[in-house]
């Protein structure tokens, strides 16, 4: 008796085909589970893409350490912000900045640091030479980008400008060579000045090498110096009478935090003391300083963001050299200078980027 089984692929195939199977059914069997594998396979893939594109990109984290307040230099701030968004990064969208500040007492900068440590920021932006310290001081492994440093190399943070090594590399301020200048430039408005009273914080790093071209440039020029050491604002009023008392003719004032803190305070003893003085960054001369000479703060900073797009892309500081100052600034507050009965001579003032009357 044959008996016939019914498939539901639309044909039959007897059972006494011992022999062999059929062939037809065979085939429509593989193809079926072929097709049923294929389907099974697309899903996984297009299941996995999917869980891949829903989980959260993660986001780049950056921690910014400075001595100063965020107030005392928010157009570099802004400027640092400006360079990110020049390449695509926007504060509070794909990248986080973690800000900490010192507000003008460096010995909270080690504490401020370790926070950054401990939340694990994919690099740490150090906004002067006493921030950069206490980052190198804090990790060996997080990359640290400096925004501002005087002698990077003199004060031990890389081994060399072109080959960083180590986990610090950034911008340098020529900050020695600039304060031989700002020597030579009080020279050319007070001709006759014999006696300089210089104003410097001797913990910051890079404070002697300064403090020593300011000494060669001065013996040049056959100019006495007095050292103030300010180590907080306390000492500022202080340093202008110890000024006062040396007979001194002029200021000179080396940087840091404390003085930037203090800035206002400080061209205002100095118009009192009817003292011309010089600063390194523009902030003095725009906040009542006599003038101010020195590398733009505000370009470092915003040539500072792509020191950090380039680590986040996969560069190592050690691979990426120094970068020194390409613009700089000469400003004179001409309102400043009548305050205290100076004339500054024409070919001066010509050669100032901003005067400020």
């Amino acid at each position: 008796m044959n008996k016939t089984f019914r498939i539901r692929f639309g044909f039959s195939c007897s059972d006494n085909r011992k022999s062999k199977t059929c062939p037809e059914l065979g085939r429509r069997i593989e193809n079926r589970k072929l097709l049923g594998l294929s389907v099974i396979v697309f899903v996984l893939v297009v299941t996995g893409a999917v869980d891949q594109a829903q989980q959260p990109t993660k986001i780049p984290r950056i921690g910014f350490l400075g001595a100063a307040s965020p107030y005392a230099i928010a157009a570099r701030i802004e400027a640092f912000r400006q360079g990110l968004r020049e390449l695509g990064y926007v504060e509070g969208k794909n990248i986080v900045i973690e800000w900490r500040s010192g507000e003008g007492k460096e010995d909270r900068l080690p504490a401020l640091v370790a926070e950054l440590v401990r939340l694990k920021v994919d690099v740490i932006v150090t906004g002067g030479p006493t921030a950069t310290r206490a980052a190198k001081e804090a990790t060996s492994t997080i990359p640290i980008v400096m925004t501002q440093v005087g002698d990077p190399v003199g004060s031990g943070f890389v081994a060399s400008l072109a080959r960083p090594g180590g986990n610090v590399t950034g911008l340098s301020t020529l900050g020695p060579e600039i304060s031989g200048k700002q020597v030579e430039l009080l020279k050319e408005i007070i001709p006759k000045l014999s006696r300089l009273a210089v104003l410097g914080t001797s913990t910051i790093p890079g404070n002697a090498q300064r403090l020593r071209e300011v000494e060669l440039a001065a013996g040049a020029f056959g100019v006495k110096l007095q050292y103030l050491d300010v180590l907080s604002s306390k000492d500022i009023e202080a340093a202008f009478r110890a000024a006062g008392k040396g007979r001194a003719e002029a200021v000179l004032v080396l940087g840091g935090a404390v003085f930037i803190f203090q800035r206002t305070q400080i061209a205002e003893l100095a118009v009192k003391s009817r003292l011309p003085a010089t600063y390194n960054i523009r902030e003095f001369a725009e906040d009542g300083g006599l003038m101010s000479y020195g590398a733009s703060t505000t370009d470092l900073y915003r040539r500072a963001a792509s020191f950090v797009d380039k680590i986040l892309k996969g560069a190592k500081p050690a691979d990426l050299p120094v970068e020194q100052p390409t613009k700089f600034e000469f400003i004179i507050n001409l309102k400043a200078a009548k305050q205290i009965g100076l004339t500054i001579p024409p070919n001066v003032l010509a050669r100032a980027d901003r005067v400020i009357k």
